[in-house]
């Protein structure tokens, strides 16, 4: 395989991701983002812990969607996260039913 052809299969790959979110966004309350991931969960509980003087944020995420191209299965029952960086939750507007 060439390396343009990496290039489309990822592009393919990342385009199939998008549609996939676009397409269960609505089943989520939250959007959460790290340095390494974004996922869509529906509890979302952040704590913040110090550690030898350092600061660190851990999370846990329940019912649960990751944005990964590696991953097999996007939909997770629960998912622990630790991390020294930036995160951000931003919790969704509910959607009407049609």
């Amino acid at each position: 395989m060439g390396e343009e052809d990496l290039e489309r299969y990822e592009t393919d790959v990342e385009l199939r991701i998008y549609k996939e979110y676009r397409d269960v966004l609505p089943m989520f309350r939250y959007v959460i983002e790290t340095e390494r991931r974004f996922y869509l969960a529906n509890d979302v509980d952040l704590h913040t812990r110090r550690s030898e003087g350092s600061v660190y944020f851990e999370l846990e995420l329940n019912d649960a969607w990751v944005w990964d191209m590696y991953r097999p299965a996007r939909f997770v029952k629960s998912v622990k996260v630790m991390t020294f960086r930036d995160v951000n939750i931003e919790e969704l507007e509910p959607t009407s039913a049609i």
